[in-house]
């Protein structure tokens, strides 16, 4: 029900939900106990750490945008040749969503996309590389996908051998669709002229909480190996220092504008539904972990294949079909860290696969239902014109990935 959101219209939040909760009712009624109670209890503190910190983050990332911090991009790009405009897109995408997520930054660039490009078939090609690129750059970053952050959180990787290992992987899956694309587009292109002019004082508060929000987003892993704390408490400290200074900030401006900037309103703006659909997926998932279910189909994907490389891969294509985050949330708890320990190359592998592997199909990942949205890519457009040349970087990347990693 989930997958088909496009086909049935019921928010995937809603169906998540009455998954997560009716899987803890069956277990409950079929096997009373306290140790249930228990599990459920254990299991929501886990998840719980996910939320916070994906509310943080987006928190963060609302304030900056309240304050035109994203302006900052816009007018940095001064090239009007569309090849080296999908580069420095591809290049902002891939580095940005580090940071940012790959959600966010999808919708961040596509934004400016739509203020940049007026023909409407070369914004679906802008799109979708940025959707692309997009998903590969949150693969490296230990904050840049939700189910990189879970492995994180859960101690399977570390921030440093993430970046270490996967970086190259991640470019590499890039680099093709580029190419293949970039023959699509040919000439330059006229820039659209800008709506408004931008105050000396507008635009050194947008450069002042760019800046902090970057630097605040970049503090959180820092800060987790400092002090040994879940990174939510970094996120939530983080998260705690963009709001005092829009609060300092805001105090010279006027009510009507401060309106705009004020965290009640910029909380109204994070995506709510997002964050109950996590929910309900993880706890979905914690059921069917307590129940048993994933150690016996773990046990089934080892009988059918030894090979750790090939069950990253399986779960990486299946990622295109079904979302990312139960099929991380269901291999976390199917081989845990007695089997492979943190940094172990199965774990950075699934990283990879699971990342990058839902740009195989438009509605492979959140940030391809947002460039739906947003640009009316169409599904067959996408399976006909992208699909092909993104499962030829994924490929080259697994390769590179599974060599650097021995198999």
């Amino acid at each position: 029900m989930i997958a088909l959101e496009e086909i049935t219209h019921i928010n995937k939040s809603a169906i998540a939900l009455i998954t997560g909760a009716g899987c803890w009712t069956v277990l409950f009624l079929a096997h009373s106990g306290d140790h249930l109670g228990h599990d459920l209890i254990n299991h929501l503190g886990e998840i719980s750490g996910i939320l916070f910190f994906l509310i943080g983050a987006m928190t963060i990332v609302e304030l900056i945008d309240a304050h035109d911090g994203f302006d900052i991009i816009v007018n940095s790009i001064k090239t009007r040749n569309k090849k080296i405009l999908a580069l420095v897109l591809v290049l902002l995408s891939f580095f940005l969503s580090a940071v940012l997520d790959n959600l966010t930054t999808t919708i961040v660039l596509i934004s400016i996309l739509l203020k940049i490009i007026q023909d409407p078939k070369e914004k679906i090609i802008y799109a979708s590389l940025i959707v692309v690129s997009a998903n590969a750059g949150g693969v490296w970053s230990p904050i840049g996908d939700v189910t990189t952050t879970m492995l994180w959180m859960g101690n399977q990787i570390t921030t440093a051998a993430i970046i270490k290992s996967t970086f190259i992987a991640s470019l590499l899956s890039v680099i093709i669709p580029l190419i293949a694309l970039s023959f699509k587009l040919k000439g330059d292109f006229q820039t659209i002229s800008s709506e408004h002019e931008t105050s000396n004082l507008k635009s050194r508060f947008a450069t002042i909480f760019f800046i902090a929000g970057i630097a605040a987003l970049l503090f959180v892993p820092v800060f987790k190996s400092i002090t040994g704390l879940p990174p939510f408490m970094g996120m939530l400290l983080a998260m705690g220092m963009i709001w005092l200074l829009s609060e300092l900030i805001d105090k010279r401006k006027d009510e009507e504008v401060k309106q705009l900037t004020s965290i009640n309103n910029v909380l109204k703006k994070i995506d709510t539904p997002s964050i109950l659909f996590f929910l309900g997926i993880l706890l979905a998932v914690s059921a069917l972990s307590t129940a048993g279910y994933l150690n016996a189909f773990s046990n089934t994907l080892s009988n059918y294949t030894k090979s750790l490389y090939n069950i990253t891969m399986i779960l990486g294509i299946s990622s295109a079909l079904v979302d990312n985050v139960p099929l991380m949330a269901a291999a976390q708890n199917m081989y845990d860290l007695t089997i492979y320990p943190t940094d172990h190359p199965f774990w950075l592998m699934l990283a990879y696969t699971t990342g990058t592997g839902g740009s195989l199909l438009i509605i492979g990942s959140a940030a391809g239902i947002a460039a739906m949205g947003l640009t009316k890519i169409n599904f067959g457009w996408y399976l006909k014109n992208v699909s092909f040349w993104v499962l030829l970087g994924y490929l080259s990347g697994w390769i590179w990935l599974s060599m650097s990693l021995g198999s």
